[in-house]
């Protein structure tokens, strides 16, 4: 498969094009593997999670898969006000409780995929205990379900922080660099748990045979990406569209990169049914950028051109660099980015109403 030409066209852009992307680039073979799938899935109702529910919901639709979607929430009421489309939708059921210790759901399961995560900052530096405990039981508790219910495939969200701080001179780091955070520092409690929920997948894929596959998702943008939270670049996006200067708190940098959120489902839903038992996958963007050169550009695409960098010192757990190696999703499966840094940034902002200047 040769890697296709990426997309740059914001004006013709709706999020029902995104998802026949999806529908097509997922593909028949998959989609085939994935009819009257029983699937179970936590985190439904986070920005992946929305994701990847809008996209079967449009793939059930559009192929009469005979889906069945199972989504473990907190609070079902208030996804309900958030997506009522997705919580209404008749091939989706909603159950109430927390990863950690959730009951069983009736009935059988294919496919187990574990997305829940909080990944908040402010949570991780308050109350790091919670932070640790939260990733870690949570992904016992969903791989524990995996076994009773004698699911076919399990798909684990893990995250890129799991490598610690990447070296400065190492452009992109790869799945085979054994890096780490520094475990005896708290600020590591998100990274430390998601390292501890990859090694309990190596431990359920050994002891019982668990066909689990790992994401490890570094930065996104899209559509469901809150602006007001503690990305950067949904902060940029919302400083834009507001028509004022972009501010960067820090020296602006680090290095970041983007996969724009089609086809990180694409390769989410390809790793749920195609990839290796036991094995980690980089879900990313391996072209970087500053965080300035990010402000730069957020600004100059969509509001004044106007940038302010504050020089704040860094109090995240990664100043530096943060950027993957990509070749191992596209060398086995045959993936790549279609949507460029550009065209993500537009669409992301389209959705939360952004009108172009004509």
């Amino acid at each position: 498969m040769t890697a296709p030409s990426e997309t740059n066209a914001g004006s013709d852009w709706s999020l029902t094009s995104d998802l026949e992307f999806v529908a097509d680039a997922v593909g028949k073979e998959v989609w085939a593997q994935l009819k009257n799938a029983s699937i179970f899935m936590t985190g439904g109702t986070g920005f992946i999670g929305c994701w990847l529910l809008e996209s079967l919901r449009y793939a059930d639709t559009e192929l009469g898969l005979g889906l069945n979607v199972t989504v473990l929430t907190r609070n079902p009421a208030a996804f309900q006000r958030k997506a009522p489309h997705l919580a209404s939708y008749e091939s989706f059921h909603f159950v109430s409780g927390d990863t950690s210790d959730f009951a069983s759901p009736e009935g059988a399961f294919s496919h187990v995929i574990h997305a829940a995560t909080d990944a908040s900052a402010e949570l991780n530096e308050r109350d790091p205990r919670q932070m640790f405990g939260t990733v870690v039981q949570g992904t016992r508790r969903a791989l524990d379900l995996a076994i009773e219910k004698q699911a076919g495939r399990c798909l684990f969200l893990s995250s890129g922080a799991i490598y610690g701080r990447q070296p400065w001179e190492m452009t992109q780091v790869g799945e085979d660099w054994i890096g780490a955070p520094d475990c005896t520092d708290p600020k590591n409690a998100y990274a430390e748990g998601k390292r501890a929920a990859e090694m309990l997948c190596g431990i359920y894929r050994k002891q019982f045979g668990l066909n689990v596959s790992i994401a490890r998702i570094f930065a996104l943008l899209g559509p469901y990406l809150a602006l007001d939270i503690h990305f950067a670049a949904g902060n940029f996006i919302l400083d834009a569209m507001r028509g004022q200067t972009v501010v960067v708190q820090g020296n602006g940098r680090p290095c970041r990169s983007y996969l724009y959120a089609s086809d990180l489902t694409v390769q989410l839903l390809h790793l749920l049914v195609r990839g290796a038992p036991g094995k980690a996958y980089n879900v990313g963007s391996d072209e970087s950028i500053s965080i300035k050169e990010l402000a730069v550009r957020t600004s100059r695409l969509l509001g004044t051109g106007e940038v302010k960098v504050l020089g704040a010192a860094d109090a995240g757990w990664n100043p530096g660099r943060y950027v993957p190696k990509t070749d191992l999703v596209t060398k086995e499966l045959g993936l790549y980015r279609t949507v460029t840094l550009d065209e993500a940034i537009r669409r992301t902002a389209l959705w939360h109403g952004w009108k172009p200047q004509k």
